[in-house]
C-alpha cells in the first residue's frame, strides 16, 4: 500500500571516489543516521568551481533519512566528506510504499 512519506527525506551527494563513498555510507549507517545509502557507480558531473567549467568521475549517494536527522545526517556527512563543499540536497519524498517506509523509519535513531 503507497502511503504518505512526509517523515522520509532522501539526500543526494556525491563523492569523489568509489571507497570515500562507500566509507562515507557505512559510517551513516553504523550511525544509524541512514537507513541505507545507494551508491550510484561512474558517473560524470560538470560544474562550474571557482571561475572555471571542471569535470569529475564521481559517485553519486541518495542517502535515505528521517526528517528529523536532516542536521545530524549533514553534519556528519560533512565532516567524513574530502570536498571543500560537498553537495547535500534535500528531497521530500510525497509519498511511498507503507513497509519501506517502516523498515526506514525504524532504522534510523530519532535525536532524544
Amino acid at each position: 500500500m503507497i502511503v504518505p512519506a512526509s517523515d522520509v527525506r532522501v539526500i543526494l551527494s556525491t563523492a569523489g571516489s568509489p571507497e570515500e563513498g562507500e566509507r562515507i555510507a557505512r559510517s551513516l549507517v553504523e550511525q544509524k543516521l541512514a537507513a541505507c545509502v545507494n551508491l550510484v557507480p561512474k558517473i560524470t558531473s560538470v560544474y562550474r568551481w571557482e571561475g572555471k567549467v571542471e569535470t569529475a568521475n564521481e559517485v553519486l549517494l541518495l542517502i535515505k533519512t528521517s526528517a528529523g536527522l536532516l542536521d545530524l545526517t549533514e553534519s556528519a556527512l560533512r565532516a567524513a566528506h574530502s570536498y571543500e563543499i560537498p553537495e547535500v540536497l534535500v528531497l521530500s519524498p510525497e509519498s511511498g510504499h507503507a513497509e519501506y517506509i517502516d523498515w526506514l523509519l525504524q532504522s534510523v535513531k530519532e535525536p532524544e
